[in-house]
């Protein structure tokens, strides 16, 4: 059998090793943590759990079909319940907005808040259908030179998919409120990036939400990991935790296997779910990259990065909802705070899951969870973190009132604080930025780190921060480009469906419970 090591047990490398091991691969996933998931994993603090980064689950779709690959089921697997509403938006120039899948109910209250752009929610549904179902089959493959780029099939999606537009200027033709344009566009931070440079491209994001749902898996995403896992055990694959890979071994420029502080393994192809900047850096010589040198990589654009408070609390905010985001009413300035001055706002965006409404097993009885997040600049040396902490605490106590939270303070049972730096120094995230490399259209598609990594041989890469892209849906069909690369190269034949994720009418209602 060929062997292949995966260096991350996260979503991405849970999701390469299932379908590697499927198609008869012996695989070894090396994990430097004492739990897989990388930031899709729980933190376990007190009795209390809280998903340590993704608490949207997405699109199941793909992820659904890997595990059909390997002869289980993802909803007997992970039992999810699909939101309604799916969220809460918080304005700070005044009003709210509850967002719902039910698109008749969505259309009356996009029409509280402005009378005139209900009908652009109509257009917009049904232009984005079209945009997701012509685009998928380029995100589903690899991008590997510009010559993918001008494949006639994709020059002729350009009229349709307008990436000399940003993200906000293409909500523009649907929405005239600034604030609705806003509630379809904040789903641009998923990539770490402003609405106001975000290629119009990523409309698709909030028409996924709408379209498909947005799910909370019981125990939170942190569950997925695990399933994951188990589905990847049970499938002969062996998961080596707490042993970091100090390095790659090499053959001139082709990986033959990875050194950890334990072991060497041997292997035929080396898979990478670390952080693409770090791993780079700390894991292969800089003299072996031609393409992606340390000096190239420090030149490249990097996305924001989070404060996080993970708050225990005694009782629960019943009338809060399980996801509200609160969109401040400097929220241009904000985001200059964030990507261009790199300092911290006065006014910061936020968002808070508030998970127990739906989820009960995440708490001990009589408590629950509070999770808290302000995007804030990733780590230029412009921020000491060390001083700033205990007055962006106080502030983000103070912001959490703006959505209803009161008298947080004295119920706080438990709290765990990550700070950009500490996303760095726990972690391993180049910068603490969260969401790896910015998604711009000179960081896109073939201008990316490649699935099938360019600049050595027998080494792939797969996770947020190669194509496609970051997202838990795209990270789980970048492990299937990854896989069908990797099989390729050493003539196995690939036994999961490489023909692309069906597009069209969401499973029945049935097939989820709806948590309203």
């Amino acid at each position: 059998m060929k062997k292949v090591a995966i260096v991350g047990a996260g979503p991405g490398g849970l999701a390469a090793a299932i379908l590697l091991a499927r198609s008869g691969v012996d695989v070894t996933v090396v994990e430097k943590r004492s739990h897989v998931g990388g930031r899709t994993s729980t933190i376990h603090r007190d009795g209390f759990k809280f998903d340590t980064g993704p608490t949207f689950f997405l699109y199941p779709r793909v992820l659904r079909e890997i595990f059909a690959s390997a002869g289980f089921d993802l909803e007997a697997e992970i039992p999810m319940e699909r939101l309604d509403p799916q969220y809460r938006l918080v304005y700070g120039a005044g009003g709210e907005l509850l967002a719902t899948p039910d698109v008749e109910r969505m259309a009356a209250e996009i029409r509280k808040l402005s009378p005139h752009d209900a009908e652009g929610f109509y257009r917009f549904m049904n232009e984005n259908r079209v945009k997701l179902e012509k685009f998928v089959p380029f995100l589903e493959a690899p991008f590997e030179s510009w010559r993918d780029l001008v494949h006639p099939d994709m020059l002729r999606l350009l009229p349709l998919l307008r990436p000399w537009r940003s993200l906000d200027s293409e909500l523009s033709s649907y929405f005239h409120d600034e604030r609705i344009r806003l509630g379809f566009s904040f789903q641009s931070k998923y990539l770490g990036m402003s609405p106001f440079s975000c290629p119009s491209l990523f409309s698709i994001l909030s028409f996924l939400e709408y379209e498909h749902g947005v799910f909370h898996p019981i125990g939170g995403c942190g569950s997925v990991s695990e399933a994951m896992a188990r589905v990847a055990r049970s499938l002969g694959v062996r998961i080596l935790l707490n042993e970091p890979v100090e390095g790659l071994i090499f053959e001139g420029r082709k990986a033959v296997g990875v050194r950890t502080s334990e072991r060497t393994l041997a292997a035929d192809s080396v898979v990478i779910n670390a952080d693409f900047a770090d791993a780079m850096r700390t894991m292969v010589p800089d003299k072996l990259r031609r393409k992606w040198t340390d000096k190239k990589i420090q030149k490249k654009r990097f996305s924001c990065s989070t404060f996080m408070m993970y708050l225990g609390i005694e009782g629960m905010y019943e009338d809060l909802s399980h996801h509200t985001i609160y969109l401040a009413k400097n929220y241009r300035e904000g985001l200059r705070d964030i990507e261009e001055n790199h300092r911290l706002s006065a006014d910061p965006s936020f968002y808070v899951q508030n998970a127990c409404v739906t989820d009960p097993t995440l708490a001990p009885n009589g408590m629950s969870t509070l999770y808290v997040l302000l995007p804030v600049t990733h780590d230029t040396g412009s921020v000491d973190w060390a001083a700033e902490q205990p007055r962006f605490r106080a502030l983000a106590i103070e912001q959490m009132k703006k959505i209803g939270i009161h008298d947080v303070e004295r119920r706080i049972r438990t709290e765990k604080i990550l700070t950009p730096t500490d996303w760095t120094d726990d972690y391993g995230l180049y910068r603490g930025a969260t969401f790896s490399m910015s998604h711009s259209l000179r960081q896109m598609l073939h201008l990316r780190p490649h699935n099938r990594f360019e600049d050595l041989d027998s080494v792939y890469l797969v996770g947020g921060g190669t194509h496609p892209g970051s997202g838990l849906p795209v990270i789980f069909e970048s492990a299937r480009i990854t896989a069908r690369l990797l099989l390729e190269d050493l003539d196995i034949e690939p036994q999961f469906n490489t023909e692309p994720v069906a597009i069209g009418t969401p499973p029945p209602d049935s097939v989820y419970e709806t948590v309203s």
